[in-house]
């Protein structure tokens, strides 16, 4: 496998959101390499955008989106769950990428359709906060046989607070695949 180089990820948020559908995200630990394929995505656009992090301005939470595109942004939510997203673009632009759902490829074991069960499936919690997506023992990969897939665009889930960003279709995932996580 081959993983992504770091000019897949500095590029417009929302390609990269749809274009990470069907790569597969690779995490080793203990000689166990765990693959999920990745059936689901949400694209955040940046400060301007009011359903992203980085709407309020830099914090020590969301620090990491406004670093070098192809790190993990990784945070916890609701008091209960992991979330990854991948910094996209360029450095200060604070856009992200949110994986929401996977297809289980190798050694995955329970739910993986939501950001939270993907995360607990492969083991992603805040110690993989600013985590180069480049490395050994986490990234993204173009999986051996790359198929062709019918992109369906849907609303973001769970941001109706941002008004008119909330209707935005920013919200990708693979036609008809069980895996995601609301149709």
């Amino acid at each position: 496998m081959n993983k992504l180089p770091r000019s897949f990820y500095d590029r417009d948020t929302t390609r990269v959101a749809q274009e990470l559908l069907g790569k597969y995200l690779v995490r080793v630990t203990n000689g166990v390499t765990r693959i999920g394929r990745i059936v689901e995505t949400e694209a955040y656009l940046g400060p301007h955008d009011r359903a992203a992090h980085s709407a309020r301005g830099l914090t020590a939470r969301n620090a990491v989106m406004f670093g070098p595109p192809g790190h993990a942004y990784v945070y916890f939510i609701y008091g209960m769950h992991y979330c990854l997203n991948v910094v996209t673009e360029r450095e200060g632009h604070a856009s992200a990428v949110l994986i929401r759902a996977l297809e289980p490829v190798a050694n995955l074991t329970g739910p993986t359709n939501g950001p939270g069960r993907l995360c607990r499936a492969l083991g992603i919690d805040r110690s993989l906060n600013g985590h180069d997506l480049l490395s050994d023992d986490f990234y993204i990969a173009n999986p051996p046989n790359q198929r062709k897939i019918a992109v369906v665009k849907r609303p973001r889930i769970g941001v109706e607070y941002a008004g008119w960003w909330a209707r935005r279709l920013l919200r990708f995932y693979i036609a008809n695949n069980p895996y995601v996580s609301r149709a």
